[in-house]
């Protein structure tokens, strides 16, 4: 089961501003980079549902958070229907990320009081989410449905609206400060977070400085330093 409560966890994305996406088949590779995350300051990391049996990796990793990293909150990305979000949840996520709005999902994940962010290209479909019970909406892929324009254009009219984009977000000044200057809660990021190369070299120090400078960016923008 997760960890961590639904509050906490919406209140930490919004706390930290960063949920770290990534996917590796080897658990080896994978523990050491979630654990790179959090000592950088992340408090969520999102492992993606993209390989073959990516929830036996899942698992060893809800394992090892309960173990001997009971500070982290791990949630799930790229579930598409309720039977993986249920798999995944009695897996132990503390969050469950899609990339479109399903509203089995949505009910499932309300049944256990678990976090609900799927992606939403519409302002119709981040307020039908809303009816399902979803605090903080995700857009994907942020940079096709419209960037940072589009979370400000949303946020017009529907103030109330939390959003996370993943895709199209940069650890660059500039580009948080596009989207974080929209009005986004939080944002997702994968490969341009953790790269290849740094993965490859094993630099879990690498990753960790990495995600601690993007950390410090994002909280000197909201300081409007």
């Amino acid at each position: 089961m997760a960890r961590h409560s639904r509050l906490d966890v919406l209140t930490a994305m919004k706390r930290t501003g960063l949920i770290p996406v990534f996917y590796n088949n080897d658990f080896e590779i994978a523990k050491n980079v979630v654990s790179a995350c959090v000592d950088g300051g992340a408090a969520c990391v999102e492992f993606t549902n993209r390989g073959d049996r990516a929830v036996n990796v899942f698992t060893k990793l809800a394992e090892y958070r309960d173990a001997q990293k009971p500070e982290m909150i791990l949630g799930v990305g790229s579930v598409c229907d309720a039977p993986a979000a249920a798999m995944y949840i009695s897996a132990g996520a503390d969050f469950v990320v899609s990339p479109m709005l399903d509203e089995e999902t949505a009910k499932i994940c309300n049944r256990r009081k678990i976090p609900y962010s799927p992606g939403c290209g519409s302002v119709t479909e981040i307020h039908q989410a809303h009816i399902l019970g979803v605090e903080i909406v995700k857009i994907f892929p942020g940079a096709q449905v419209g960037g940072p324009t589009f979370a400000k254009a949303v946020k017009g009219p529907c103030p109330w609206t939390d959003i996370m984009p993943t895709g199209g977000v940069s650890p660059t000044k500039e580009s948080l400060t596009e989207w974080f200057g929209a009005g986004i809660a939080c944002a997702g990021m994968g490969s341009k977070l953790i790269t290849k190369e740094l993965v490859a070299a094993k630099d879990w120090a690498g990753i960790t400085k990495k995600v601690s400078q993007t950390i410090e960016l994002i909280k000197q923008i909201r300081e409007g330093k």
